[in-house]
């Protein structure tokens, strides 16, 4: 033999290559995890933010790059909301919602018509008072995680408006209570000279 291999015992060796390739380097990066509940409660906190976060930036991506409409709902353990929405969520929602109800049967009867018009109903209301939830969260300063800075810059021009409305509305208040015991005491004083 000259040193040289032919086709057929060359590929017994390129796979032998791979594997061994595979068996040493494969375990470089950081392997598997087992997927079950972590116990510890730090540890469990911590993987759930990372991991939040990081759907929430593939599902940002994904609309980006693919022009694609995207919605995401996560409920912490604790039951926070956290979201994401490419082009609102309630938009997306009742996209979803037509999207269920447009490929199922189209043989329905009057009454499952009616059905999915009021389930159709509850889902907007319910999404409807979730985002008020969320909104009046945000209001009392919580949640604001995962705000965006414009989103924070909204939610602020929202709170000087509401303190300023509030601010005139007390000094509104002040004023008709300061005339109201003007007046009473006017009152009372022209009684005193009367008597």
């Amino acid at each position: 033999m000259d040193g040289s291999f032919d086709k057929q015992s060359r590929l017994p060796l390129l796979i032998l290559l791979a594997s061994l390739f595979l068996v040493v380097f494969g375990e470089m990066g950081r392997g598997r995890v087992e997927l079950k509940r972590i116990e510890n409660k730090i540890n469990r906190q911590v993987t759930f933010s990372k991991r939040r976060n990081g759907l929430l930036k593939k599902a940002y991506e994904l609309s980006v790059l693919c022009d694609a409409e995207v919605g995401l709902i996560i409920f912490s353990s604790r039951g926070k909301l956290y979201e994401f929405a490419s082009a609102g969520m309630s938009r997306t929602l009742e996209r979803y919602q037509r999207s269920c109800y447009n490929s199922q049967d189209s043989n329905l009867t009057v009454a499952d018509r009616e059905t999915q018009s009021w389930y159709q109903e509850v889902s907007k209301l319910k999404a409807k008072y979730e985002s008020l939830q969320r909104s009046q969260r945000h209001l009392l300063g919580e949640d604001l995680g995962p705000l965006s800075i414009k989103e924070l810059q909204n939610l602020e021009k929202q709170l000087e408006g509401a303190l300023q409305q509030a601010r005139q509305r007390k000094t509104q208040i002040m004023i008709e209570q300061m005339e109201e015991l003007r007046r009473k005491v006017l009152q009372y004083m022209i009684l005193r000279r009367s008597s």
